[in-house]
């Protein structure tokens, strides 16, 4: 994809400190889907798994703290499938929210970062994207694991894409059509490995290092969110989506015009604000207004 093929916008760096608010910003139809654990959980060959759904505005409400039980948002993707129903877990109940674990909020077969991609300097150059693995994935208070102290190694707090569908080939007016929803990724680096790995594979992939969650937004408008890392309680500058480089659509038919789009699948499309380094003890929490919070402790192995 050239500069001429998409509708170029300038995006202006935010220049303020994260200010606490992340209201919710939707349409009208917007809910959350959560892949969830129960805590009574039945022993079985692969851990019990189920999608819900909550349309409640205030997460905190007790409206948002209570589930139904769902199909699967991904009926073509064998990794995204609920277990066996059972009593209390049939299609259509109601569940608590202290009555589950929540899980990474889809198991993706592929995960995809945008490199580069903020504000006018990452639409200087054309779009470019590198791959996760995608058993770096764990989901919220699940630990960050460390392999040595000595590197350097910081969380980055992007907005990331869900796919709902097959999508290969898209364009600027169909893209959207293809999306789920919206939640946190969390594209944990490796610096040092970085720096002397040119395809970032040893960066971008050790076990843990992409944290999602909690759940996926549909209907989210997403253009301007706050994005914003809080570590070990301190708030860090924030920045907005406004001021990444390339939009939602754009990285959409990039990845689309060389590879079929999986249902499941994510794609963390950038960090435009301020990390810092972690250790063994820290706490990351990353925040996307509208989404909400995405929070992992950190630790050696």
């Amino acid at each position: 994809m050239t500069t001429s093929s998409v509708l170029v916008v300038m995006r202006p760096k935010a220049k303020w400190a994260f200010s606490g608010s992340y209201d919710v910003l939707m349409h009208e139809a917007s809910y959350r889907i959560a892949r969830v654990h129960p805590k009574d959980a039945k022993d079985s060959p692969i851990p019990e798994q189920f999608f819900v759904r909550n349309d409640a505005k205030d997460y905190d409400s007790p409206e948002g703290q209570k589930w139904t039980v769902i199909d699967s948002p991904f009926p073509t993707s064998r990794a995204n499938q609920n277990s066996a129903s059972r009593d209390g877990w049939e299609i259509n109940d109601v569940v608590s929210q202290d009555h589950f674990d929540l899980l990474a909020p889809c198991a993706p077969t592929n995960v995809f970062g945008v490199a580069h991609n903020t504000g006018a300097p990452g639409r200087a150059i054309p779009p470019q994207s590198f791959h996760k693995a995608a058993s770096s994935v764990i989901g919220p208070n699940q630990a960050i694991e460390l392999m040595s102290s000595d590197t350097r190694v910081e969380p980055e707090a992007e907005l990331t894409i869900v796919i709902g569908k097959p999508a290969k080939n898209l364009t600027l007016e169909n893209a959207r059509e293809v999306v789920l929803g919206v939640t946190i990724g969390n594209d944990v680096t490796d610096r040092d490995a970085q720096k002397a790995d040119e395809l970032w594979i040893s960066a971008k992939s050790p076990d843990t290092f992409t944290p999602l969650g909690p759940w996926i937004v549909v209907g989210l408008e997403d253009q301007d969110l706050e994005i914003g890392i809080v570590h070990n309680g301190e708030a860090l500058e924030t920045s907005t989506t406004q001021n990444l480089g390339w939009g939602v659509e754009e990285i959409l038919v990039y990845h689309s015009e060389f590879l079929t789009l999986q249902p499941g699948d994510v794609i963390l499309t950038g960090f435009p604000a301020t990390s810092r380094r972690i250790a063994a003890g820290d706490e990351v929490t990353c925040k996307i207004q509208g989404i909400g919070e995405l929070t992992n402790p950190v630790i050696a192995v």
